[in-house]
């Protein structure tokens, strides 16, 4: 585990829950406020503050509409009080400009958004779309966004992914979902919890949904889509080091205070310790491409340490593929599972090996060209800096550097905070 997300979602999870938890954990604010003034809409400002929920102190994420944008989505009279009727009467009643897909990827081009980002909302969206396209029985291009269109969720899911890719986070654990029960009401009418664009990510996605007895929506949309676009893992570690926590504050209130609590974690290792792992070896000559990169995709996802390819020549002097999977004894049998559904394979070697690591942690560094952050490992009374990839590749592209100059001076950083 290297830059590990831990998302505990045991109050509910929505897309400012996700934002403030990352900006509390570390992302930049400065980053983020740069990507937002580039979204090519208008209509929004945003707010980032402390709050209290519960008398736990918190990050708030708060995406501000203009009159002729305002929507219902945090208006508890909206949700659950007033008669349809007689909120409109009320004068809350706004016309809001439906996005289709397309407008929305219009809209995530014309940001200064990293590639990494940029690619990862846009599978936020592609997942939304099909929740809301199997919801209402029409394709991915009939599909006309609501709440989900509207210019707040925009920047909702554009900020949880710049913050995601400043934090260069590498694996996000996501064990299961907590909703609550009873109705709700949008643009649609009054709707059973989940909602349906939930129950279709979860159903989609294998997300494990977790009924709480409480009345209210716990899980929005747009919180479940990101979910399923970037969860890798459902299981933690025996045992794991805690290198950051961020609390994300929810707008609705309800009787469970609505908290996201996102952990850095990572190998809780001593210098010189050994572990006592597995190596799964297949040799793959029939599979293709597609079919190798999704399984990588699965194996971690269900916990292998790393996994890799190596190019072989086989009986016949066929090319193919040696797959190497590492990984912890007990998820060896799970991890065969996935190997012998997902490709061609009919034997897998599996090797007993033990393993040596140096302590380590995630640090952040302050260069003139920003902050970015570091893998900081121990021997014998040294210590070794070695720059996180995305780290690095985050400020060459906003700075337009090249990457050995950039590494260079966060590795010369690192030196001068020495001494």
């Amino acid at each position: 585990m290297e830059n590990c997300l831990y998302l505990e979602c045991n109050a509910g999870i929505s897309g400012d829950m996700v934002v403030a938890a990352l900006l509390d954990l570390g992302a930049r604010e400065d980053v983020l406020m740069q990507v937002l003034e580039s979204i090519p809409a208008d209509g929004f400002r945003v707010e980032i503050s402390r709050v209290k929920k519960a008398g736990i102190d918190c990050c708030d994420f708060h995406v501000i509409l203009d009159h002729a944008h305002e929507n219902h989505d945090h208006d508890m009279e909206y949700l659950h009080g007033q008669s349809y009727e007689e909120y409109h009467r009320g004068e809350h009643h706004h016309h809001h400009g439906h996005r289709g897909l397309s407008q929305v990827r219009e809209i995530l081009a014309g940001t200064a958004m990293t590639e990494t980002a940029r690619a990862r909302a846009e599978r936020i969206f592609q997942i939304l779309a099909e929740a809301e396209a199997k919801a209402h029985g029409v394709s991915l291009e009939e599909v006309h966004f609501h709440e989900v269109g509207a210019i707040d969720s925009i920047v909702d899911i554009v900020a949880a992914a710049v913050c995601l890719d400043d934090l260069g986070v590498s694996g996000v654990i996501v064990p299961d979902l907590w909703e609550g029960t009873g109705t709700v009401r949008c643009q649609h009418g009054i709707l059973p919890v989940p909602v349906p664009a939930v129950a279709n990510i979860v159903s989609a996605h294998d997300i494990p949904l977790h009924i709480m007895d409480v009345r209210g929506e716990f899980v929005t949309p747009t919180g479940a889509a990101i979910v399923a676009a970037v969860r890798t893992g459902s299981q933690l570690p025996e045992s794991f080091s805690v290198r950051a926590v961020g609390l994300g504050a929810g707008k609705r209130t309800y009787e469970r205070p609505s908290i996201l609590r996102a952990m850095l974690i990572g190998d809780k290792t001593a210098a010189g310790e050994e572990c006592h792992l597995c190596k799964l070896e297949s040799n793959l000559d029939d599979c293709t491409g597609e079919a190798l990169g999704f399984v990588m995709e699965r194996l971690f996802g269900a916990g292998a340490r790393d996994v890799s390819y190596m190019p072989v020549y086989m009986k016949k002097n066929r090319p193919a593929w040696q797959l190497n999977v590492i990984c912890d004894e007990d998820r060896a049998g799970e991890l065969e599972n996935i190997i012998f559904s997902e490709t061609t394979t009919i034997g897998i070697r599996r090797l007993h090996i033990d393993r040596t690591v140096l302590p380590r942690e995630i640090r952040a560094v302050t260069t003139k060209y920003g902050e970015a952050q570091v893998k900081a490992c121990e021997l014998e009374g040294e210590t070794r800096y070695y720059p996180e990839y995305e780290s690095v590749a985050s400020i060459c592209r906003e700075r337009h550097l090249p990457y050995p100059v950039v590494y260079q001076e966060i590795l010369r950083q690192c030196g001068e905070n020495e001494t």
